[in-house]
């Protein structure tokens, strides 16, 4: 988990992440302003939580499928960072299931009506295992 993080960490910030877009996206620019991240476990559930300005086609999904490899020392800090720095979509092989993905909050904080308006969720799936052996379940 303490990899994961530190796999995160260079993401914040402006940055072209073509390397987590799926192919059919129809957005013409690959431009995420990454804000924050967080990696954290809760009893037996590893949480991801990435607040952008935007997310790509499949990016979030692609994103946690090379940090479950990070994770498990499968790839290494180093090529992480490169594989997106350098926009090698190829080498992006593993998509996380959908089934574990899920939407937090969206917010509007240039809302005309109200300074900040969010809108929370509750997760309803969260990964699960070991190094060996990760799953999406429902919590």
């Amino acid at each position: 988990m303490e990899l994961m993080q530190k796999a995160l960490n260079p993401l914040l910030g402006k940055h072209h992440l073509a390397a987590f877009r799926r192919a059919g996206s129809h957005r013409h620019h690959s431009w995420v302003e990454v804000q924050d991240t967080q990696c954290y476990r809760q009893g037996p559930f590893i949480h991801l939580e990435i607040q952008a300005n935007g997310f790509l086609y499949g990016m979030v999904r692609l994103l946690v499928g090379m940090l479950v490899e990070v994770g498990s020392g499968k790839r290494s800090l180093h090529n992480f960072t490169d594989i997106w720095q350098n926009q090698r979509r190829e080498l992006v092989k593993y998509s996380a299931p959908a089934k574990g993905l899920c939407l937090l909050r969206v917010g509007y904080p240039d809302f005309p009506l109200s300074s900040h308006i969010w809108f929370d969720t509750q997760p309803l799936f969260c990964f699960r295992g070991d190094r060996e052996n990760v799953r999406a379940v429902m919590e």
